[in-house]
């Protein structure tokens, strides 16, 4: 089982802002299609930044008792800059991407910067829904018999919520970090614990003799 893609996950049809359309757009926008925020573009549909509810409440707490200058529109309200993602990027690489950064929404984008659909967190939780067992069979399968060629019984992985346990010995030290990574970048796994040991360090640089072979 190959990792889902944000393409595969993501919203097509966007409701955007251009740079100039007004607050009260934005609000009506946002209200309408029941979202909680949208990303701005300019003419070329290239992403400018992304604005949700908390900075239009933001900014309506910073002018409050101000004459007001001019209108507002999107450009003086979004944030700045917005944080995207390419539709070929694996869910799980943009939903710990999402969480790092602290954001609830990720335009995607083309290989011009083009906005071509929107990934939200709940597109990305979806394909965390699945069971333990699930994921267990999977590390097991794929990625101890199949991917390392170990016999089923030289790792035992267990998991709870989610978190991977692999616990007994690889062959090779340099197949400790390849299992690591290979199943924490699998769907519905949150973290990785190591309890792995090896027989043959492979890593170590080789030995060499202190005789340099000049008389």
């Amino acid at each position: 089982m190959t990792p889902h893609t944000v393409g595969q996950v993501m919203t097509s049809e966007v409701v955007r802002a251009r740079r100039t359309t007004p607050f009260k757009e934005v609000v009506r926008l946002l209200d309408h299609h029941r979202v909680s925020g949208l990303p701005v573009v300019d003419e070329d549909d290239k992403v400018l930044g992304v604005v949700s509810g908390t900075d239009l409440v933001r900014a309506q707490a910073n002018r409050a008792g101000r004459s007001p200058v001019r209108a507002v529109v999107a450009q003086d309200l979004m944030s700045t800059p917005a944080v995207t993602v390419h539709p070929e990027q694996s869910v799980p690489d943009a939903a710990r991407l999402m969480e790092r950064r602290g954001v609830e929404r990720l335009p995607v984008v083309d290989e011009e910067d083009r906005l071509i659909g929107i990934a939200t967190r709940r597109d990305l939780l979806r394909v965390f829904l699945r069971t333990d067992d699930d994921i267990r069979r999977q590390v097991t399968e794929e990625v101890l018999v199949t991917g390392l060629g170990l016999p089923p019984e030289a790792v035992l992985a267990s998991v709870r919520d989610g978190v991977v346990t692999l616990d007994g010995s690889v062959e090779l030290r340099s197949q400790v970090p390849e299992a690591v990574h290979s199943v924490w970048r699998l769907e519905g796994v949150v973290g990785v614990v190591n309890g792995l040991a090896f027989h043959v360090d492979d890593c170590a640089p080789p030995e060499t003799s202190g005789h340099t072979g000049i008389t």
